[in-house]
């Protein structure tokens, strides 16, 4: 939102795997723009997404408004109805076939659809740009599998602007959710009940929406505030004082169970854990090294029918652990890979090599 706000993009297409929805399928229009009365960057969209991270205010409330089309795409995997001689026959090395079903208006059915539908040339006429974060997902129930996405949507999205960068996160090749390791099933049931979002009902008021987001963000800042204090000393007091707020009193079942598991618990890191816990779960998939390579494969064949990107980006997103450490570095080497059999020689600038080198 914050490259939105400095009129960097106007439109993201997200291409997301079946086991990450965060935000509904479709196409969204919204306004991103700074709050008047907090001065934070915040957004017109209604989607529970944006409603429970209290990032929804009227219209009227934004300062230097930018428009943003948000376009979610669900790319579905679906196995090959193969009987397993014909998959022993066929060698693991082939490669799943990208499905065009829904682009016979717009673009050759035939996978090539950068040759002979919406060309570069097309692509490049236009104004405003695009960021596409581009996603794939394969079925492990099948030695084979197919991409079922239409590329002619995405270039038909693009035919609207002069330039797009794809942002690649290395956590949709494999993602876990790393606060399911650190803390007991009980403790993360807790932090689910504390944290939790109630979605709210359809055609909603603006002001029912302000009252729903206000509410959403009392509490996170009662629970902000809890733990903080928590951080400050975890006495039978503290906690009692806390817990007898209506909606927090798992708070003591909660601070119980995790001083009998440490000496000192680190309460910041039990409040960051909790703001994830909202309508649903983290995503969390961590995939065979057979996945990956499906995974790849998928992504290679979507990026193949459009035009080059103005800039590729890459998120390793392993300090935070979402994407396992173990693997991090062999689904890295798989995606440059993969770059360089597209686009050729490649000028990869390794960020968090260099600033994690010594000075």
């Amino acid at each position: 939102m914050p490259a939105v706000y400095a009129g960097h993009f106007s439109h993201v297409i997200w291409l997301h795997p079946t086991w990450a929805q965060q935000i509904r399928e479709g196409r969204h229009h919204f306004l991103v723009g700074k709050d008047t009365s907090t001065t934070t960057i915040r957004v017109t969209s209604t989607d529970h997404y944006f409603l429970s991270d209290g990032l929804y205010v009227t219209e009227d409330q934004l300062e230097n408004q930018k428009p943003l089309q948000l376009d979610v795409i669900m790319v579905k995997p679906y196995k090959l109805c193969n009987n397993q001689e014909e998959n022993d026959i066929v060698s693991s090395a082939k490669k799943p076939k990208l499905s065009l079903e829904d682009a016979k208006d717009t673009a050759s059915t035939n996978g090539d659809c950068y040759s002979e539908g919406l060309g570069k040339d097309t692509v490049t006429q236009k104004r405003d740009q695009t960021c596409l974060q581009s996603s794939c997902s394969c079925s492990s129930e099948s030695q084979e599998c197919q991409t079922t996405v239409s590329t002619a949507e995405i270039l038909e999205i693009l035919e609207k602007g002069d330039a797009f960068i794809i942002d690649i996160d290395l956590d949709f090749f494999s993602v876990k959710n790393p606060f399911k390791e650190m803390f007991t099933q009980e403790e993360y049931k807790i932090l689910q009940e504390l944290y939790q979002f109630k979605k709210p009902g359809t055609n909603l008021t603006e002001e029912d929406l302000v009252d729903c987001v206000d509410t959403r963000i009392h509490q996170l800042e009662d629970l902000e505030a809890a733990f903080a204090d928590l951080c400050d000393g975890d006495d039978e007091e503290t906690v009692q004082k806390w817990a007898s707020n209506p909606g927090m009193e798992s708070l003591v079942p909660l601070v119980e169970s995790l001083k009998k598991r440490m000496e000192a618990p680190d309460y910041e890191m039990v409040h960051q854990a909790g703001l994830t816990c909202d309508y649903s779960e983290l995503p969390h998939h961590i995939s065979t090294e057979q996945e990956i390579e499906y995974l790849i494969q998928s992504v290679s064949f979507v990026l193949r029918n459009l035009p080059k990107p103005t800039l590729v980006t890459i998120a390793r997103s392993s300090l935070d652990d979402y994407c396992p450490s173990e693997q991090v570095d062999t689904i890295q080497e798989k995606v440059l890979s993969a770059l360089h059999s597209l686009y050729g020689a490649l000028d990869i600038h390794l960020v968090y090599s260099a600033e994690s080198a010594p000075s």
